[in-house]
This record gives structure tokens, sequence and C-alpha cells, in this order.
């Protein structure tokens, strides 16, 4: 059942690189401040649907509409503006090895606000305090480990505080407990700020531990073949595809 006034409605999406189709007829709702997660097998098109969510690529057919406007067929700087609105983690993190951490989180600030330099350096500096970074401000991306380079990205995604924000991918290259801490703060900061995220995964102990909804995309029938709870769907879902998913042929203990 989709939420009463969702935040996010994607309607009639199609995923196409030219005429070979990935997914076909995406239709599903994601309620304000909710964790929403689009899962599937690798190769599915999940990556390819977070593109044209954030208006990267834009879809073969269809559209995604945000508080009730549509992203791809309003105008050109109306959708700049609506972008603006979002906060997006890549799988790699996308820092600027040349810059420090607070150089990075600032350069969307000096972009698009007027703040003057010393507010625009605290402001930096808040964001990485959010996400477990204070006192690495000065820290180049090369002299952190992995699970410290995802957090800034975090921080630089939460630089202008959106309402919504994006991660793809956001556990990839993580050990077990480093991949377990990033979990915490996607929860803590959605709580904290109130803000809707949309996830990309296809780690099951990721999507058990944050996942307020998601979708399901099947690979072989080129589309969303279940939607929910990833819990609810572990217990009662009877498409064999989602079942191997969740459970990766086993018993579902991925859950914690």
């Amino acid at each position: 059942m989709p939420p009463r006034d969702p935040k996010v409605v994607v309607k009639n999406m199609n995923i196409a690189y030219g005429d070979f189709v990935l997914q076909h007829d995406l239709n599903f709702a994601i309620g304000a401040g909710e964790i929403f997660v689009i899962m599937g097998r690798s190769g599915c098109g999940k990556s390819t649907l977070l593109k044209q969510m954030i208006g990267l690529k834009e879809p073969s057919n269809g559209d995604v509409f945000y508080d009730g406007a549509p992203l791809w067929a309003a105008e050109p700087q109306d959708r700049l503006a609506a972008m603006r609105h979002f906060g997006v983690l890549y799988q790699s993190g996308a820092l600027w090895s040349s810059m420090t951490l607070a150089e990075n989180v600032a350069l969307p600030i000096a972009e698009y606000t007027d703040l003057s330099p010393a507010d625009i350096r605290d402001l930096a500096c808040l964001k990485l305090g959010l996400v477990g970074l204070d006192g690495f401000e000065n820290y180049y991306p090369a002299e952190l480990s992995g699970g410290m380079r995802k957090r800034a990205g975090l921080a630089r995604a939460m630089a202008l505080d959106p309402d919504i924000l994006f991660f793809d991918e956001p556990s990839a290259g993580l050990d077990p407990l480093g991949s377990r801490h990033l979990d915490d703060l996607i929860l803590a900061l959605r709580d904290s700020l109130g803000a809707t995220v949309i996830v990309v995964s296809h780690e099951l102990a990721s999507i058990f531990a944050i996942a307020d909804n998601s979708i399901f995309l099947d690979a072989e029938s080129k589309t969303a073949i279940a939607a929910g709870d990833p819990k609810a769907l572990l217990k009662n879902e009877s498409n064999p595809h989602v079942r191997d998913f969740l459970t990766r042929g086993g018993d579902g203990r991925a859950v914690r």
C-alpha cells in the first residue's frame, strides 16, 4: 500500500540503453522520512534507476515526482532547482583527492550559497562532526580508511541540508563492522534530520538493518516483482527469486 502524501513517486518508468531494456513499468511511492531500499541482484538496473531519479540519466519512459512535481517533464531550470534538494553519496565517496575533507564539504556550500568563507568553513566542520569526523577536517581522503571516506562523502551529501539523501551501495568495499557503523549512522541521521533516504543495495545485513520499505528489481522479468518491508517480505513473499535473494539460498539468518 503506497504511503499517504508520498514524498517521491515513480510512475511508469523504464530503464533502457537504446533498444536494450533493463527494467520496465516501474511504479512505486516513498513516504517522507522513510528509508527506502532499491534492491536486486547485480546488473538488474538499480544504480541506473538511481541516476534517473536524481536527474543524471533521462528515462526512456515515465517520470519521477517530488512533492507532486515532475522531474523530467519540468523546465531545465526547474529541474536543476529540484536537484539542489538532493544529497548523493556515491559508491566510491567521490571525494576530490587534492582537497581536504573540509574543502570537499565546503565546495557545494561555496557554490550555492552567499555565506562568508569563515561561515562556510564552520558549516563544513559541523557536517563532518555530524558523521563522526570531528578533528579530521584537514586530512586528505588518501589518509583515511574506506569507512571514513564514506562518512566524509556523506557529510558532503548533507552540505546543503537536502530533503532527500541518495546512497549508491553505501556498504561497498567496507568490512562488516564498518558497514554496520555506516548503517547506524544512516539511521541516526534520518532520525535527527528527518530526511527521506533512498538506498541502492544488495547487502542483506544492511537492507534488513535500515529499510522501512523497499522494491525488488528482477533481472529475469525486467520489472519490479515485490515491494514492502524487507523483513515482511522475508516472512511472507512466495516468489522464488525474491526469497532466494533475501536468504541467499539459506534460511534468512542475515537479519540482525
